[in-house]
């Protein structure tokens, strides 16, 4: 016989007992599917010690294909950030015809693959496409060279800033900016004093998003680089290119830096979620 429950005692309602299931059904697959494979990748990194890590790391064609990430982060997220405040101002402030219309045709570039992208911009730029001849008559390289790696890269991060700073200007409304022009403030003395506090934390974590997208653009920079080594190779073509010379403490290595990258934007885009 089943011992008799102490008196108080209250069992565990079905519901509780769902939910620790699929809480530990959670912390498993985060495990599986996370924190096992990045524990590997920096585990494969230091396999033959910190010696040879640095190594790889210092290998010329590594350390130009991490330059050229960074210096395509800061050329693409200044613009994006830009681009959706204006964007979002225009579309949050202002009713004129057209305005779904170009909101939809901003966030495209969520609905398609950079791929396409990449093959659009190859169709577009090429030699062989619609402008390849002019370009090729006045000397002007977009194709693998670094204007392409930053239009393709400023196409597919293009809608970060905006989805996180339109809702917030949606749901503020404008009568604080309303009040600021009626006491006599500037346009740029409203947007400094007013608009711009308002909207900061939303602003830095859609450029946190923008960047980390950025630095880890594969498949469109893949088209218009023509990944070559020590010149249009980025860190994500940098790895795939190793892996492809057999060169796995080199790939690991570099995937462990493309992987610190992203740990440090994902703690910044926790830190701005929990002040947000």
């Amino acid at each position: 016989m089943r011992p008799a429950a102490a008196p108080g005692a209250l069992a565990p309602r079905p519901d509780q007992r769902v939910a620790k299931a699929l809480i530990a059904a959670a912390v498993l697959l985060t495990i599986a599917v996370l924190v096992v494979p990045l524990a590997y990748i920096f585990h494969r990194a230091f396999a033959q010690g910190f010696q040879v890590f640095a190594a790889n790391i210092l290998e010329p064609n590594t350390l130009h294909a991490i330059a050229l990430t960074a210096l395509v982060a800061l050329l693409t997220v200044p613009v994006n950030i830009a681009f959706g405040i204006a964007a979002a101002w225009a579309i949050a402030r202002f009713r004129f015809r057209g305005r779904k219309a170009l909101l939809t045709l901003i966030e495209i570039p969520f609905s398609i693959s950079p791929i396409i992208a990449g093959i659009c911009y190859l169709l577009l730029y090429g030699r062989q496409g619609l402008l390849g001849s002019w370009l090729l008559a006045h000397d002007i390289q977009i194709l693998f060279a670094l204007p392409g790696i930053v239009m393709v890269t400023m196409f597919v991060t293009s809608p970060f800033v905006l989805r996180e700073v339109l809702p917030l200007m949606q749901a503020q409304g404008s009568e604080q900016e309303q009040a600021a022009v009626t006491l006599g403030a500037s346009g740029w003395q409203v947007f400094r004093r007013v608009t711009l506090p308002n909207i900061r934390w939303a602003l830095l974590y859609g450029a946190v998003l923008c960047t980390a997208r950025a630095v880890g653009e594969f498949g469109g920079v893949s088209v218009v680089s023509g990944s070559i080594r020590g010149q249009t190779n980025t860190l994500p073509l940098q790895i795939e290119l190793l892996f492809n010379d057999l060169n796995i403490a080199g790939a690991f290595a570099a995937a462990s830096t493309l992987t610190v990258i992203a740990l440090v934007v994902m703690v910044l885009k926790t830190a701005m979620e929990a002040r947000r």
